[in-house]
C-alpha cells in the first residue's frame, strides 16, 4: 500500500480542537511508511527491538497472534511515550488512516465463532490511545466503531463457567473502555460523540440475534450510567424543556438523542429476553438520573431536579422486571421531558414496531402512540414526518390493535393540523392510492375530522399560483392541487362522505369548476411530474377535473343536469382551451335549474371570492357569475356583483372589461335593475379612453342606456362631460366604436339644458370637423351616423346653412363657411385635421389635404 508524500499530509484533525501539532520530522519529504518499523513495548510490557517490529503496513504476511498483539502494543506506546519529535511519532502521524485500516482489517479477521486471543482487546487499546493524542481520523471512527461491535456483539453466546469466562468478561470490558475514553477524549464535543455512539449502537439492539441485542443494549446501558458520573460540557436545558422564542443553543450543547433513545429503549423493555429487558430498565434508569442531574444544574430547575433525582433512586429497584405495563409506567416518567422533536422520533420508532408484533408488545407501542398524539404541538415537518411513517407502514401492519392506535393518532392530527396532514397525503400519494384512500376513510369517519378535511382539500384546488416549474410535488402547489382533484373523485364515490360534501357543495363545485380551467393551463412537465409514476390511470388531469364535477353533481342527485350539459356538449367544450369559458357559460346555464336557494349560495359564493382581485381564476368566475345575473329570480341580490364590478371595469386581465361590461348592458335593460347600474356610470366613463376597442364597444351602449335613466340635471351635467370623452373615439380603429360614439354624441346634444348649453356649443363647434370629414369614411354606417350627427349639430348651434345640407357637393361649402364664421380657429382645424393626414382610410386622408 503507497501512502501520499508527507508534504501533503492528511489535515481533517487538524481543525479538531486539541489537534496535536505536526512532528518537526515531517520535513523528510522522501520517507514513506512502507519500510518504517513501529519501535514499541511488547504485549508483556518489555522494549521490542527494532528488528523484530513489523512494518505498519501492509499486513498480509502476518499471521501469528504475538505479531498482531506486537504491533497494537507498539502503537499505545508511541501514543503514550514517544516525543512528538521522534521518528516513531512522526510515522504514526503520517500513516493515521492506514494504522487505522489495519487495526480495523485485524478486528475483521478475528473469528466470529470463538473467542480464545486477545486482539481484540488489544485492538481497542490501541484505539483509545490514538483518541487520546488526537490521531484517530475523524471520517474513520464510525466504521471502526461499526466492525467493533460486529466483532464483539456477533461472538458466541458467553460460557460464565468456562475457561474463557474471563477473556470475555475482559473483552467487553475493554469495548465499554474503549466507548468511555471516545466521550472523555472529544472535549468539549463529548456530548456529540456521546450520542453518536448511542446511535451507531441502536441497530444492533433490534432485529438481531438475542446475544447481540443484549450485549449492545448493555453497552449503552454502561454507557449511560458512565454519564451520570462522567462531568459532561452543560447541556442546554431546552433539551428537557420548551425554548423560549428565538433560543439558539450550539450544536455542541444539544441532546437531540434523547426521543431515540427513549423511544427504542422503552420498547425493548417488552421484548422476550429477559437479558435484553433488564439491560433497557437499566440504561433508562440512568438515562433519567442524567436528565435529572442536568436539570439540577440549570440554576431555575435546581431545586425541581436535586428532588426528582433523590425520589428517582427510590424507583430504582422496581425497575429490573418491567414488561409491558411496567414498561409505560416507565414511558409516563419521561413524557415531561419530551419536546416535540422527541415526541415526534418516538413515534415514528412506535409506527414501525408495529410491524414487529413478535418482537415488542404492540399494545405498548400502541399506548407511547396514544400519549404522545394526545396534545400534539408538532410543526408542518414533523407532521409530514409522522404522515409519511403511516403511510410507509401501513400495509404491513396486521395487528388490530395498531390499526386502532393509528386511527386515533391520525384523527387527533387532523383535528389539531387539518392543513399539514391533507398536504402531507397528498405529497405520500397524489393520485390517491389505495393506502392513501385507506387513510383518507378515516378521516372521514368521524364529521368532525371529515369538516375539516374537505375545507382543506377545497383550499388545496384554490390554491393555483402562477406557473411555476418544479421536478417534485413536495414543494409544487400547482401539482397539490391536482392530487386534491384525484383524491376527492375518490372520496365522492364513499356513500359515508356524502353528508360533509353536502354541507360545503357550493364551495366544492366552484373550486373543481377553477380546478378545471387552471389544468387546462398545466405544461407538458407538470402534467408529467404528476402522472410519472402512475401511466396505467387512463384519464389525463383535465379529463379527471371534469369527471369529479360529473360524478358531484350525480352524487348530490343532479342527474338532469349532467345530462343537459351533455345534450349542450358542455363537458366537452370543459375540457379544451379555446371553448373553455363557452363550457362553464353553459355550465352555469344549467345550475341556474337547481332550487334557488342552491343557486343563490353559489352566486353570493362567487361574489364573495371575486371581492380579492388576482386569482388565476377571476376569469372563469367572472363568467359563470355574468351568466348567472340573466336570472331573473337573482334581480334582487344585483348589489353583490354592483360592489365588485369597479375593480374588474379597471381589470389588466384580457377580455375581463368587455365581459363586465356585457353583464351590465343586460342590466341596464331589465326595469328591476337598471336604475342599481347607475353607481357604475363614473366608472364607465373614465374606461372610455383606457380601453379596448372591444370594451368601448359594449361600453357605449351602457353609457346610453344609463343616460336615459339620469334625472335630467344630471343627465345635463353627464352628457357635457360625456361629449368630451367621445370626440377622440370618431377616430378609433373599430368601425363598430366610431358609429356608437358619433351616434351617443348626438345624443348627447338634446340632452344638455340650462346652463351647460353654452359650454356643450363649444364641444359640438369642437366637434363639427371630425364629422364632416367622416362623411368620408369607409364604413356606410359610420358616414351615415356622422350625417345624422351634423343634423342635429346644426339645430343646436341654429345653423341653417348646416341644416340644408343634401347633397356631398355641398360639404365644402360648408367647410369654407365654418372657417368664415370663426377665422381665429383656424390654427384649431388646422390642428384637428393634421392627424387625418395619418389615417388608415384613404379618403379621409385625401379630404385632409383638400381641407388643408
Amino acid at each position: 500500500m503507497e501512502r501520499r508524500p508527507p508534504s501533503c499530509p492528511r489535515q481533517a484533525w487538524e481543525e479538531k480542537e486539541g489537534a496535536p501539532p505536526a512532528p518537526s520530522s515531517w520535513a523528510k519529504t522522501n520517507e514513506t511508511c512502507k519500510v518504517q518499523p513501529l519501535l514499541a513495548e511488547g504485549a508483556g510490557g518489555c522494549a521490542v527491538p527494532p528488528d523484530s517490529c513489523l512494518p505498519i503496513c501492509p499486513l498480509p504476511v502476518w499471521q501469528e497472534e504475538s505479531q498482531k498483539l506486537e504491533f497494537l502494543a507498539s502503537i499505545c506506546t508511541i501514543c503514550s511515550t514517544s516525543s512528538m519529535d521522534s521518528t516513531e511519532w512522526s510515522m504514526l502521524y503520517f500513516c493515521q488512516l492506514e494504522v487505522v485500516e489495519v487495526i480495523e482489517a485485524l478486528l475483521q479477521e478475528e473469528p466470529r465463532d470463538q473467542l480464545s486471543t486477545t486482539v481484540r482487546q488489544q485492538a481497542m487499546l490501541a484505539i483509545i490511545s490514538m483518541s487520546r493524542v488526537k490521531l484517530l481520523l475523524q471520517e474513520k471512527k464510525n466504521s471502526i466503531l461499526h466492525t467493533c461491535f460486529c466483532s464483539v456483539f456477533h461472538l458466541p453466546p458467553q460460557d460464565t463457567q468456562g475457561p474463557n469466562a474471563y477473556l470475555y468478561s475482559k473483552t467487553l470490558a475493554a469495548l465499554d473502555g474503549m466507548l468511555q475514553s471516545l466521550v472523555c477524549s472529544a472535549g468539549t464535543l463529548s456530548t456529540m460523540e456521546l450520542q453518536n455512539i448511542f446511535q451507531l449502537l441502536l441497530p444492533f439492539t433490534s432485529s438481531q440475534p438475542e446475544v447481540v441485542e443484549e450485549r449492545a443494549m448493555a453497552r449503552i446501558a454502561r454507557l449511560a450510567n458512565f454519564i451520570t458520573t462522567y462531568s459532561l460540557p452543560q447541556i442546554c436545558p431546552c433539551f428537557v424543556q420548551a425554548a423560549a422564542p428565538g433560543h439558539q443553543c450550539s450544536e455542541t450543547h444539544q441532546f437531540v438523542m434523547l426521543g431515540k433513545l427513549v423511544g427504542h429503549l422503552t420498547l425493548c423493555c417488552t421484548c422476550k429476553d429477559r437479558g435484553t429487558r433488564h439491560e433497557a430498565a437499566e440504561a433508562l434508569h440512568h438515562l433519567h438520573t442524567f436528565i435529572m442531574q442536568q436539570l439540577s444544574r440549570c440554576p431555575r430547575l435546581h431545586n425541581k431536579g436535586q428532588l426528582e433525582l433523590q425520589e428517582d433512586w427510590t424507583r430504582k429497584q422496581s425497575w429490573h422486571h418491567s414488561r409491558s405495563g411496567r414498561a409505560i409506567k416507565i414511558f409516563l416518567m419521561f413524557t415531561k421531558y419530551l419536546q416535540p422533536t422527541d415526541q415526534v422520533d418516538i413515534i415514528l420508532i412506535a409506527i414501525k414496531s408495529f410491524r414487529s408484533p413478535s418482537i415488542y408488545s404492540i399494545s405498548a407501542a400502541a399506548h407511547m402512540v396514544d400519549i404522545l398524539v394526545e396534545d400534539p404541538a408538532f410543526h408542518p415537518g414533523q407532521v409530514l414526518n409522522i404522515v409519511w411513517t403511516i403511510y410507509g407502514n401501513l400495509p404491513s401492519i396486521t395487528a388490530v390493535v395498531a390499526h386502532n392506535s393509528l386511527d386515533r393518532a391520525l384523527l387527533v392530527l387532523t383535528n389539531k393540523h387539518p392543513a399539514e396532514v391533507v398536504a402531507s397525503l397528498l405529497q405520500c400519494s397524489p393520485t390517491c392510492t389505495h393506502v392513501a384512500m385507506a387513510m383518507w376513510k378515516i378521516m372521514f369517519s368521524k364529521p368532525q375530522a371529515a369538516k375539516k378535511v374537505l375545507q382543506e382539500l377545497v383550499s388545496m384546488l384554490m390554491n393555483q399560483p402562477l406557473r411555476k416549474t418544479s421536478t417534485s410535488s413536495k414543494d409544487n402547489p400547482r401539482i397539490l392541487s391536482l392530487a386534491a382533484t384525484r383524491t376527492i373523485n375518490e372520496i365522492l364515490l364513499q356513500p359515508t362522505c356524502l353528508r360533509e360534501v353536502d354541507s360545503i357543495f357550493p364551495q366544492l363545485f366552484l373550486a373543481l369548476l377553477f380546478q378545471v380551467s387552471f389544468t387546462t393551463e398545466l405544461t407538458l412537465q407538470e402534467v408529467q411530474i404528476f402522472w410519472k409514476e402512475h401511466q396505467q390511470y387512463q384519464l389525463t388531469p383535465i379529463r379527471s377535473a371534469v369527471n369529479s364535477i360529473r360524478v358531484l353533481l350525480r352524487v348530490m342527485g343532479f342527474e338532469k343536469q349532467v345530462l343537459a350539459i351533455e345534450a349542450q356538449g358542455g363537458w366537452d367544450a370543459l375540457l379544451r382551451a379555446h371553448t373553455h369559458l363557452i363550457g362553464v357559460s353553459i355550465l352555469a346555464r344549467e345550475m341556474m335549474e337547481t332550487p334557488r336557494p342552491l343557486h343563490y349560495t353559489i352566486f353570493c359564493h362567487l361574489a364573495e371570492l371575486l371581492s380579492v382581485e388576482g386569482h388565476t381564476w377571476e376569469m372563469v368566475a367572472m363568467v359563470f357569475l355574468t351568466e348567472m345575473l340573466g336570472c331573473i329570480d337573482l334581480s334582487e341580490d344585483v348589489d353583490h356583483a354592483l360592489e365588485i364590478f369597479p375593480m374588474y371595469l379597471q381589470s389588466q386581465c384580457l377580455g375581463m372589461p368587455s365581459l363586465v361590461l356585457r353583464a351590465i348592458l343586460k342590466l341596464t335593460k331589465r326595469p328591476s335593475t337598471a336604475r342599481k347600474t347607475l353607481v357604475l356610470l363614473p366608472y364607465i366613463m373614465e374606461l372610455l379612453l383606457d380601453a379596448d376597442s372591444d370594451a368601448r364597444a359594449v361600453a357605449l351602449p351602457v353609457l346610453s342606456n344609463m343616460l336615459c335613466l339620469l334625472e335630467r340635471k344630471a343627465s345635463s351635467l353627464t352628457a357635457l362631460v360625456l361629449a368630451n370623452k367621445l370626440r377622440p373615439l370618431f377616430e378609433d380603429e373599430s368601425d363598430t366604436v366610431r358609429e356608437l360614439s358619433i351616434h351617443l354624441f348626438q345624443d348627447t346634444m338634446g340632452l344638455v339644458v340650462g346652463a351647460e348649453k353654452k359650454q356643450m356649443k363649444k364641444e359640438v363647434w369642437n366637434s363639427l370637423l371630425p364629422l364632416l370629414l367622416h362623411l368620408h369614411d369607409q364604413d356606410k354606417n359610420v358616414a351615415k351616423a356622422s350625417q345624422e350627427a351634423l343634423c342635429s349639430a346644426s339645430h343646436f348651434l341654429k345653423w341653417r346653412q348646416l341644416a340644408q345640407m343634401d347633397e356631398m357637393a355641398q360639404i365644402w361649402r360648408i367647410c369654407e363657411c365654418l372657417l368664415a364664421r370663426n377665422r381665429s380657429k383656424a390654427k384649431d382645424y388646422l390642428h384637428q385635421s393634421q392627424p387625418y393626414l395619418k389615417s388608415p382610410q384613404e379618403s379621409l386622408r385625401r379630404e385632409a389635404v383638400r381641407f388643408i
